[in-house]
């Protein structure tokens, strides 16, 4: 791909990078909440559900996290894997977070439980189901998984749309030597194929440094701002998340 960015773009962008990918980044991030368990099947179960329930208001969905990790004892990997989350989620239709009610949220521990006992981590579900390495197939994988057992919408697929939430969820699986992304996935999904996560906040900063020309988000322009950022970080892309979020603070 031919370069487009400029020298000046990019030390602006690696400057960024280094001061905000700082362990400070995680307060009143959804990130927190892998950081406050210690066993990786633990960090990789919340992560998972963070990443599914991070939309909208953090002051609303933050607290929602907080009361799964509070209902498992801070333990959401045995949480699930015992079926004790069907004791603290009724199955009903009573609302949970905004569009989620209870009955949609059983659906997806249902789903993880299923991961967690045959695998058994969703992690080992990725290893073998994405066996390639590449982000875009773990995102598939996982989409896919939920999707066939009707969770529609909680789990967004790659290629149909921008799936903000997995992409920062893998992002934060697959990253290594970070201070807020845990590199749990990395001996087997190749950090250089992640993929930035995509919000009209992110659209708009990206627009502002001309790394991308699209006024709407869609998967294209999520994989166009991806290869941007190879040139900015080339064996690291996602680390461009930490420099747009650096860039729009500093503005």
């Amino acid at each position: 791909m031919e370069t487009m960015i400029s020298d000046e773009i990019k030390r602006l962008l690696r400057s960024l990078a280094d001061r905000y990918e700082t362990a400070g980044f995680i307060v009143g991030d959804p990130s927190w909440f892998m950081h406050q368990v210690s066993d990786p099947a633990d960090q990789e179960m919340i992560a998972f559900l963070a990443s599914v329930l991070s939309y909208g208001r953090r002051d609303l969905f933050l607290p929602k996290i907080q009361r799964l990790l509070d209902l498992s004892g801070n333990h959401p990997a045995q949480w699930i894997r015992s079926g004790a989350y069907t004791a603290g989620v009724p199955d009903d239709t009573a609302c949970y977070y905004r569009l989620y009610n209870n009955h949609m949220m059983r659906a997806l521990m249902d789903g993880l439980h299923d991961i967690v006992v045959h695998y058994p981590t969703i992690g080992d579900y990725v290893r073998v189901s994405a066996p390639g390495g590449n982000a875009v197939d773990a995102l598939a994988a996982l989409s896919g998984f939920f999707y066939a057992r009707g969770v529609k919408g909680m789990v967004p697929a790659p290629r149909t749309s921008v799936a903000k939430r997995p992409c920062m969820f893998l992002r934060w699986m697959v990253r290594s030597s970070s201070p807020v992304d845990l590199g749990l996935w990395a001996s087997f999904v190749d950090r250089r194929t992640l993929l930035i996560p995509m919000d009209t906040h992110v659209l708009q900063e990206a627009r502002n440094l001309g790394l991308i020309a699209s006024k709407t988000a869609s998967w294209s322009t999520v994989v166009r701002l991806s290869e941007a950022m190879q040139e900015v970080f080339p064996d690291d892309p996602a680390r461009g998340d930490f420099a747009l979020f650096g860039y729009g603070v500093n503005k």
